[in-house]
């Protein structure tokens, strides 16, 4: 896990260092452990490297060929690199180093642009082949890794995070009042590849593409969720099983302690499990560490207690407040260079910065689960959609009976609510409703909203893909937009950070096609989500945690802290004279709708959140 920037000038002899330097140190934070540079022509490359693989000096990057031809700087793991490499070696290649770089490299010398379909693993890399005189880059399957494009005035810039770019002296942007006002009015973040910097945007995950000498710029899809093949296995959950187990052995390759975050849920618990049982079966002797956040209001410690009973790992647990959270606010705000969704994510910076002071620079996270195995409570509605829009009543009158018998609830409404739902959805697809939905809303936000007209200017009609039919469409929809996109950026900024590497086993390429070729009973069955994870984890996991219903994930309670520790922080930052000036806020009304929070009156926590933050933000 490393940080570059790369700069690109068609017209120019040679590229400024000075720009190079910059944007580089920018990020100094993603690679503490060594740093280089590589000029050549309208070329430059800067990199910053955290030494996961190959410890040693023939890690360097920026890494070129011997013959000086492609030049590389490469962010991420190849986690299949040994397999490569001995792929290679056996069609001539040799390699110098023992990591996975030089591997990337050689599998575009040996495999053109299609290398990428070899690769499995989490990546964002740019190369520069000089005797084409094109860059080729891509950004893995599903956007684990960032990648950030800027062009203007002659130049094309692409880096790690948006910072590098604002570092660079060459960009002069402001805010996109297009993706703040989606933020302010409807809580989206990170769902197009627009970003809060005018005219940065993000290469979409699964994406490759080439830059000309004359810098025209050609772009395409590699790989997609669509049409994948059906999973013909004729025992799925094993199949499953032996899959996942695969994809945290190849996780686990390191040269550096590996830990786990664990919250007590299906996810992190499948996955600390996993490496208990490959340490143990190679022998490890050194504890294996786990880091943990737990509230009194969500308190998982009994399911936590249970997997660590059966994985005998060393427990570190975070301790903080609201206030300390708040406090460091700003601090995350920059590292994220856009803002959050919740304060969940502080809790995620401090979980790191724990990780970090106990030696250990790799982290194994179960992000991607949910998303892809239908880990949430959504999916049942969509599940019962498809269902009533086949015709199949008695199906989903039974699957919703056996809902509501274990989560609680009247068999009888959900039916009748789910009824609703589908008509609401077939009246969504109508052009004329969401346009009028649209109009409706807006008068709305304008005479008693907290946010000034103007904001509407900049709304768009959109279709969102998110109501075309079937459970994939609608997964395919949360891997590729919201909300997996807006929770891996999150996580990389927040391990980056505190220079840690976080790692994503459920975001195996070879898993997630798996699980996209079963059929929807195989995700969300009678009460259960994520069904073939539990019926994989038999005997895998602890019984309580396999078997739980409720979901949570490192939360916080939010509706009682802006009622009460962060109330008064909030209407500070709220009411100030640069809030005011901004323009942008109907203060009376916000200040109002707060004290009715405190009182119990309502809950607006979220949009209390949204607007104190995008006002630190804007003053950052």
């Amino acid at each position: 896990m490393c940080g570059f920037a790369l700069v690109f000038a068609p017209e120019a002899a040679r590229i400024d260092a000075s720009i190079v330097a910059r944007m580089t140190a920018a990020i100094r934070h993603r690679g503490p452990d060594d740093e280089g540079m590589f000029l050549f022509g309208p070329v430059g490359m800067g990199f910053r490297r955290l030494s996961i693989l190959d410890m040693s000096p023939l890690g360097h990057q920026p890494m070129s060929t011997e013959d000086g031809n492609v030049t590389l700087v490469f962010n991420g793991e190849i986690y299949n690199y040994i397999e490569l490499r001995n792929e290679l070696e056996t069609l001539g290649h040799q390699f110098k180093s023992s990591g996975d770089t030089e591997v990337l490299l050689h599998s575009y010398l040996q495999w053109g642009t299609g290398c990428i379909n070899k690769f499995n693993g989490m990546w964002a890399f740019v190369l520069y082949d000089r005797k084409r005189g094109k860059l080729f880059g891509s950004r893995d399957r599903f956007g684990i890794k960032p990648l950030y494009h800027w062009s203007g005035d002659g130049y094309v810039l692409l880096t790690s995070e948006i910072k590098s770019i604002r570092a660079s002296g060459l960009y002069h942007g402001g805010t996109n009042w297009r993706t703040a006002s989606r933020y302010l009015l409807e809580g989206r973040l990170d769902d197009t590849p627009e970003t809060f910097y005018a005219g940065i945007t993000q290469i979409p995950a699964g994406t490759a593409f080439e830059i000309a000498s004359d810098g025209v710029f050609k772009q395409w899809q590699y790989w997609s969720l669509d049409d994948l093949p059906a999973s013909d296995k004729n025992d799925p959950a094993t199949a499953f099983a032996d899959l996942f187990e695969d994809a945290v052995r190849l996780h686990m390759r390191s040269d550096v302690p590996v830990g786990v975050h664990l919250s007590g849920g299906l996810d992190s618990t499948s996955i600390i499990c996993a490496s208990a049982r490959l340490r143990k079966a190679r022998g490890a002797t050194e504890p294996l560490m786990a880091f943990s956040y737990i509230t009194p209001e969500f308190d998982e410690s009994r399911y936590i207690r249970d997997t660590i009973e059966q994985t005998a790992a060393t427990m570190v647990r975070l301790n903080t407040n609201p206030l300390r959270l708040w406090e460091l606010l700003r601090e995350v705000l920059g590292f994220q260079d856009e803002p959050m969704h919740s304060m969940t994510p502080l809790v995620g910076y401090e979980l790191m910065r724990l990780t970090a002071s106990h030696g250990i620079k790799v982290i194994l996270n179960g992000q991607g689960a949910d998303e892809t195995i239908a880990g949430y409570s959504s999916y049942f509605r969509e599940c019962w959609r498809m269902l009533l829009q086949q015709g199949q009543f008695i199906d989903a009158w039974q699957e919703m009976g056996r809902y509501a018998s274990a989560h609680g609830g009247n068999q009888i409404s959900l039916f009748v609510d789910q009824l609703r739902y589908v008509m609401q959805v077939w009246m969504t697809q109508s052009h004329a409703y969401r346009r009028v939905a649209l109009w409706k809303r807006a008068r709305a936000d304008a005479t008693g909203g907290w946010f000034t007209s103007e904001l509407n200017h900049y709304q768009l009609f959109e279709d969102d893909g998110a109501i075309k039919l079937g459970l994939n469409r609608r997964l395919a929809h949360s891997v590729y937009h919201d909300p997996l996109p807006l929770y891996l950026r999150i996580e990389d900024r927040n391990s980056m950070a505190h220079s840690i590497e976080a790692r994503l086993p459920f975001l195996d390429y070879r898993l997630v096609s798996f699980v996209f070729g079963l059929s929807e009973n195989w995700r969300i069955r009678g009460p259960w989500n994520k069904y073939v994870l539990r019926e994989a984890m038999r005997g895998r996991i602890p019984e309580s945690v396999r078997t739980r219903i409720d979901k949570m994930g490192f939360p916080v309670p939010g509706r009682s802290w802006f009622a009460d520790a962060l109330a008064e922080p909030v209407l500070d930052t709220i009411t100030s004279q640069a809030a005011r000036e901004r323009g942008i806020y109907n203060t009376g009304t916000i200040v109002n709708d707060i004290q009715r929070h405190r009182r119990g009156e309502i809950d607006v926590s979220d949009k209390i959140f949204r607007a104190a933050q995008h006002e630190a933000w804007c003053g950052l």
